[in-house]
């Protein structure tokens, strides 16, 4: 089954500290509204300001709260392997259902590199670990023959591919086992993942169209190519309108559009402003009238 799979944004009090009661009311929501899983600490998440403490505090209470109605899936993953070692085996411990582990970014490691990271974090833990491959934020890509190659450790077990090179991730579905998932990472390349045989997304856009993310898969999934090309189309404004800023920006203005709460940013980030979020409440306003339509 084609997963949709939530990256959740972490929501900081006004003081910026984890508004924990926060996060799991939207991990409820997200759910609600369609989510299978959800990342904990990915990106979208702010992971690059989070504490230790805080990522496993996230992990150990949204997972209690979620119970088995969805897989929570811990991000955990850094540029230095002993450090990424360090969090996955303590995630390990709070419950989680699995373990997502972005490409080690700035220092740009060769491919043989990339190949001794994912294994030496993968063998340490017995959950199932997902590859993030963003080489627009880390500077270095997954080659296709690496993800094959690593495809063969007995619990990595997917890619979330956010890389954009469609012949690369068309190698790696091609040249992988069928019970290896390749994720979309970029939601407006989700339909042209599915098509290629792609197991689902890993999105932003599903914590303010999670019900209409939905769809687009299942339609996927059941080969009716028309409608979820229509629905693509209809979608596509708000996938690139969620990203004219640096993600999770506009998707915590979002939600607050959509009268949930996102909350502020820790810098670097800073708030989307007034005309950004005119912008996005046109585009989702417009988007509930056809899916109510």
């Amino acid at each position: 089954m084609a997963e949709l799979i939530t990256a959740m944004v972490t929501i900081f009090k006004d003081d910026l500290s984890v508004d924990y009661n926060a996060c799991l009311d939207l991990a409820g929501f997200l759910i609600e509204n369609g989510s299978d899983g959800l990342v904990v600490s990915g990106t979208t998440g702010e992971s690059p300001t989070l504490s230790d403490e805080e990522k496993l505090a996230l992990f150990a209470k949204i997972k209690e709260a979620v119970g088995s109605r969805a897989k929570v899936i811990a991000g955990t993953g850094s540029n230095c392997t002993n450090t990424t070692l360090g969090l996955t085996k303590e995630a390990a411990k709070t419950g989680v259902d699995g373990i997502m582990l972005v490409t080690p970014y700035y220092n740009k490691p060769p491919q043989a590199g990339l190949i001794r990271h994912f294994q030496t974090v993968a063998e340490a833990v017995d959950l199932p670990v997902i590859m993030y491959n963003v080489p627009s934020r880390t500077g270095a890509n997954i080659e296709a023959e690496t993800v094959i190659a690593l495809s063969k450790t007995a619990n990595i077990v997917a890619v979330k591919e956010a890389s954009g090179n469609f012949e690369q991730i068309k190698q790696i579905i091609d040249n992988t086992a069928d019970d290896f998932k390749v994720y979309s990472g970029d939601d407006a390349a989700t339909f042209d993942i599915m098509k290629l045989g792609g197991g689902g997304v890993i999105s932003v856009a599903s914590h303010v169209i999670g019900k209409q993310m939905k769809k687009l898969l299942t339609l996927c999934e059941e080969g009716n190519i028309s409608e979820a090309d229509e629905l693509n189309n209809e979608l596509m404004p708000i996938f690139k309108g969620l990203f004219k800023t640096t993600n999770p920006i506009l998707v915590k203005a979002g939600l607050e559009i959509i009268s949930q709460k996102g909350g502020p940013l820790r810098l670097p980030l800073i708030e989307a402003t007034e005309s950004q979020k005119a912008e996005l409440r046109e585009l989702l306003e417009i988007s509930l009238v056809r899916s109510e339509g």
